[in-house]
C-alpha cells in the first residue's frame, strides 16, 4: 500500500516484465489549498510503486517528456553497470521525446527507490522520484499482512509560488510523506492481529528520526537487504539516513489512533517563515491597540506560545496551508509536514483500507481534567555548593568561575 499513490501496472511479454515510466511535469497537492507544480512520472510525484519478484526478469521504458534531458538511476538494485541511470558515465542522456529501455533481472528481495541522475540537484528537488519493491520468490519469507511504503521529500514552496526553489539547501517549508503534509496523508489503517511493515525511503537533503507512538518495532530491512532475525534491534524511533531506506515491522495488537511523525519538530509544521521573532511573555496590548487602528482584523498572536495558530482558521495568502493544521475528535492536533496516524481497528477486512474515522476509547481510558486537590509540588533543589550568592541592594558581585580559563560571570 502506497500512502496516497498506487502501484505501475506491468505487462508479461515472453520472459519479461514490462512497465512504463513517463517523466513529465505533474501537479501535485500537497493537502487541500495548496497545489505544487513539480516534475515526476506517470502524473504523480513521488512516481508509481514499481512491484515485482525477486528472480523476474524486468523490462522498462522510460520516456521523457520534461523540457531537459534525464536517466533513471534503480537506487540500491544489482544489475548491470550499462543499466545504472548515470547520465554521461553509464548511458547517453535520454532527450525531450526520446525513449530508452532498461533491461535487467532483480537479483534479490528488498526496498528499492528510482530517480534521476541527470540534473540531479534540479530533477530531484522538483519531486523525480518513487519506490521499487521486489518480493521475496518464496511467498513464506518475511511474509506481512499489511505492507506500507512513503518517501520523504522536501521542498521550499513560498506562501503565493507553486513551484519549488530548486538550489534551497537548509530552509524547506514544506517535509512530506510521498509528497503530501498533514493533514493530507493518508492513515495506516491495520486491523488488530496484523503483522505489519511500513518501507521508508529518504531523498531530503537531511536525516529524519521517524517516531510511532504506541509499539515498538524490529528493524527487518535496509539498503542492503533483509536483516536476519537473530540481528534485529528493536527501536520506537528509526533514523533514515539521506538516500537511505529502512523497513520495520511489529505485530497491531494495540487498538488506537497512534501518532507516526518525523521526531524533527520543524519537520512537523507546514509553511514555516523561519524568520519568525519569538513574543513569548511580550504584552502586545498597546502595539495591538494601535495596529488594528490600521489593520481592523489584525490578531496579537505569539505572546502565550503558537498554539493559537493551529486552533484559528485565519485568512492565509493564495496556494499555501497553516503552519499548524488538522482537528481531531479532541481538538487542533496542531501538526503539519511528516504526521499521520497509524489507525488499529478491529475487525477489519484483509484488504479493507478505507479510514475507520477516530477512535472510540473505552471508557475510563482517556485522560481527564482533575477537580480535586493536588500533590505537594516538588521542585528541583537548589544546589547546595556552587551556587551564586544572593546580592544584597546597591551591591555589585563578581563571581569567577575556577576553570583555569579566567572565565568571569
Amino acid at each position: 500500500m502506497t500512502l496516497n499513490g498506487w502501484t505501475l501496472p506491468w505487462r508479461q511479454n515472453g520472459d519479461w516484465k514490462e512497465f512504463h515510466l513517463v517523466a513529465e511535469p505533474v501537479e501535485r497537492e500537497m493537502a487541500p489549498g495548496m497545489i505544487a507544480r513539480l516534475w515526476g512520472y506517470n502524473g504523480q510525484s513521488p512516481g508509481p510503486t514499481i512491484e515485482a519478484v525477486e528472480g523476474d526478469k524486468v523490462r522498462i521504458f522510460v520516456t521523457n517528456h520534461l523540457p531537459e534531458h534525464t536517466t533513471i538511476h534503480w537506487h540500491g538494485q544489482l544489475l548491470p553497470c550499462g543499466m545504472d541511470g548515470v547520465g554521461g558515465l553509464t548511458q547517453p542522456h535520454i532527450k525531450p521525446g526520446k525513449t530508452f529501455v532498461y533491461e535487467f533481472e532483480l537479483k534479490k528481495s528488498g526496498t528499492f527507490m528510482y530517480h534521476p541522475h541527470a540534473d540531479e540537484m534540479v530533477q530531484m528537488a522538483m519531486g523525480m522520484m518513487g519506490f521499487f519493491v521486489v518480493h521475496p520468490r518464496d511467498p513464506k519469507l518475511h511474509r506481512v499482512d499489511r505492507d506500507f511504503v512513503f518517501l520523504l521529500s522536501a521542498y521550499d514552496i513560498e506562501p503565493g509560488n507553486y513551484v519549488p526553489k530548486v538550489a534551497e539547501m537548509t530552509n524547506f517549508n514544506m517535509w512530506t510523506f510521498n509528497t503530501r503534509v498533514f493533514p493530507g496523508i493518508d492513515p495506516l489503517v491495520v486491523a488488530k492481529g496484523d503483522r505489519v511493515r511500513v518501507r521508508v525511503g529518504n531523498l531530503t537533503m537531511t536525516n529524519h528520526p521517524i517516531h510511532m507512538h504506541g509499539y515498538d518495532f524490529e528493524v527487518t530491512c535496509t539498503d542492503g537487504g533483509w536483516v536476519r532475525p537473530e540481528a534485529r534491534w528493536p527501536e520506537v524511533t528509526i533514523d533514515i539516513p539521506v538516500g537511505g531506506m529502512r523497513a520495520y515491522e511489529f505485530d497491531a495488537i494495540y487498538p488506537g489512533d497512534w501518532a507516526l511523525h518525523c521526531h524533527k519538530s520543524h519537520h512537523t509544521m507546514n509553511a514555516m517563515g523561519h524568520d519568525l521573532r519569538t513574543f513569548i511573555g511580550v504584552n502586545k496590548r498597546t502595539f495591538a491597540r494601535q495596529m488594528k487602528q490600521l489593520v481592523p482584523d489584525y490578531m496579537p498572536m505569539g505572546s502565550a506560545g503558537m498554539a493559537d495558530m493551529g486552533e484559528m482558521e485565519m485568512q492565509l495568502p493564495d496556494n499555501t496551508l497553516p503552519m499548524m493544521t488538522g482537528f481531531a475528535q479532541f481538538g487542533a492536533v496542531e501538526m503539519g509536514g511528516m504526521f499521520t496516524v497509524l489507525k488499529v481497528r478491529e475487525g477489519l477486512a484483509a484488504g479493507d483500507y478505507k479510514d475507520p474515522g477516530w477512535y472510540q476509547h473505552p471508557p475510563g481510558t482517556v485522560a481527564w481534567e482533575w477537580k480535586g486537590p493536588v500533590p505537594a509540588t516538588t521542585r528541583a533543589p537548589v544546589p547546595a555548593t556552587g551556587a551564586a550568592p544572593a546580592a544584597k541592594p546597591g551591591e555589585t558581585l563578581r563571581v569567577v568561575k575556577p576553570n583555569g580559563h579566567g572565565n568571569h560571570k
